[in-house]
């Protein structure tokens, strides 16, 4: 499989913990996870990860780490990318436009700013 295959919530989970701490061992995977499975499900979850090519493991003394293969922003926009795809029929209008509705109570008005901005630089690259 490739680092583009679709995640699980769990495999999601195990991701962002590896992704906050660079690496980890199965232990430490699992004590960070929040209502965390079995230490053997966590493994297999690695493994699963590993077989994507979202992850490698190697050994440091008697235990494997893991760590991510593919740099955190990458793996953002192949994700964006997928729910682009996915949810939202490759339009970027209708995903920013669910994410305004969803949002538009919470935004400050430097979020905006900053939004509004990157679209005008987004609109300079057009011309």
């Amino acid at each position: 499989m490739t680092a583009g295959a679709a995640l699980s919530r769990r495999e999601r989970q195990i991701l962002e913990i590896l992704y906050q701490r660079g690496k980890a061992s199965v232990a430490e995977v699992r004590e960070a996870m929040e209502d965390a499975p079995s230490y053997s499900a966590v493994r297999t979850l690695l493994n699963v990860l590993k077989d994507k090519g979202h992850v490698k493991h190697k050994a440091e003394g008697l235990k494997y780490v893991y760590l991510p293969t593919v740099p955190r922003d990458k793996a953002k926009k192949s994700a964006v990318r997928h729910l682009l795809d996915t949810y939202f029929s490759g339009s970027p209008e209708q995903i920013v436009a669910a994410l305004l509705d969803v949002s538009s109570t919470q935004l400050t008005q430097e979020e905006l700013d900053r939004m509004a901005a990157m679209i005008e630089r987004a609109r300079g690259r057009e011309k």
